[in-house]
């Protein structure tokens, strides 16, 4: 393999916008490697990161069990696409069902194919098991949700970033307001067409917004009493991140289908995953579903240890712990400002909300300053700063962390 030249952070910056499409605005950081809680940029300055890929970096940066697995699989079989057997597939299948307690798993790659699939699974279930008519089924979703950015997925958005341009869209939604159990009740009992309600535990891109207590236990209730399946996206909150295995688990819920993506790899490789028990699995035959990569052996391989790391190294324990000190700790400084007025999350995703309006930049601001200063984090929704390490930082980590926010926060008042 040639060595590649190295570059300044400008010339790969500069590379990406001259040859790339411009559907994201990165923080001007460029990163070359990565170990645990921390990364390192092309002229070697060291930071934490606090953004984890979105959750993808539970685990933390190139675990060396999940990096093991995936080299050494890769090194013996990759892909045979589905239309073979392989060895790997249905021990994943297996170790992940008894993992999450269902009865089947269907395996994708991204977290947008893997809502994609629990919504033609409810709508097939809706036929098939329900009695609704054909093409009349109805999926209830909730405003400011972030599952994806398929035309589908957008069709369902209020984000008005992610829509413009790209109709005609998908029907069959109702969208109502989160966390508003009469705004569900109403729904449900006015349509007999509902198929089903999903759902985030947790709203992450809008704003780590956590929902009442009893939420999520009272909209499965509501979901039973109706007969209409209730989908929970754990992608973003799922594997540990909010101090639960899942984030339903913080009520005890059970949902009836899971979809799981982002730190079912530990970020080292695609990874995504809708479960279901056979009631619900099995409304899908042969040529109903399916992807050339879904499940192949480096997958298989990369997502089970990825998910023995988190019960090795009892990830979600640490995650409990040192979010409720994370939130204890932003809570003194704001006890002490008006720049931010508040602190919310559970585990270790949390955010804070910036006085000031989504359209000023000052959250981006403090997110340069934080880069300068040697954490990585990043603005969502114009004033509020999302907030969520990997799940194997240290106590002692997590105070130099909040040390450095609470400084770089004080340059602002």
């Amino acid at each position: 393999m040639a060595v590649l030249n190295q570059l300044t952070s400008q010339e790969a910056i500069d590379l990406e916008n001259k040859y790339g499409a411009h559907n994201y605005h990165p923080l001007p950081v460029v990163l070359s490697r990565g170990e645990g809680v921390y990364v390192w940029d092309v002229e070697g300055k060291q930071y934490y990161d606090f953004l984890s890929a979105y959750s993808a970096v539970n685990q933390g940066h190139c675990h060396p069990k999940i990096v093991g697995a995936m080299v050494n699989q890769a090194q013996t079989l990759t892909l045979t696409s589905r239309a073979f057997y392989n060895d790997m597939l249905g021990r994943y299948e297996k170790f992940a069902s008894e993992y999450f307690g269902f009865d089947k798993l269907l395996p994708m790659n991204t977290g947008a194919e893997a809502v994609e699939t629990a919504l033609k699974i409810c709508r097939k279930w809706a036929y098939e098991v329900k009695g609704i008519d054909e093409n009349e089924a109805e999926i209830i979703v909730c405003k400011n949700n972030f599952h994806g950015r398929t035309t589908t997925i957008i069709s369902f958005s209020n984000d008005p970033v992610a829509r413009k341009n790209f109709g005609p869209f998908t029907k069959g939604f109702i969208k109502i307001d989160y966390d508003d159990l009469d705004a569900l009740e109403d729904a449900l009992k006015s349509n007999p067409n509902v198929a089903g309600f999903m759902a985030e535990p947790i709203q992450g891109e809008a704003g780590v917004y956590v929902p009442s207590e009893g939420y999520l236990a009272k909209a499965k209730a509501l979901c039973e009493k109706y007969n209409v399946l209730f989908i929970a996206d754990e992608v973003q909150t799922g594997i540990a991140r909010t101090g639960k295995l899942l984030a339903v688990d913080h009520e005890n819920v059970k949902p009836d289908i899971l979809i799981l993506g982002k730190a079912l790899s530990g970020g080292a490789y695609p990874v995504s995953a809708v479960l279901a028990n056979d009631s619900v699995m099995n409304v899908i035959k042969p040529g109903n579903h399916g992807s050339t990569f879904g499940g192949n052996p480096v997958a298989a391989a990369v997502a089970m240890a990825a998910l023995e790391v988190v019960k090795e190294e009892r990830l979600a324990d640490n995650a409990e712990r040192l979010g409720q000190l994370f939130r204890s700790e932003l809570n003194k400084y704001i006890a002490t400002t008006d720049l931010v007025t508040l602190v919310r999350g559970k585990g270790l995703l949390n955010a804070i909300v910036i006085n000031d309006d989504e359209e000023s930049d000052t959250a981006w601001n403090i997110c340069l300053k934080l880069r300068d200063n040697g954490l990585l984090a990043k603005p969502t929704h114009g004033n509020i700063i999302r907030f969520a390490p990997p799940l194997v930082m240290t106590e002692e980590q997590l105070l130099d962390c909040v040390s450095i926010i609470v400084k770089t926060l004080r340059e602002f008042e």
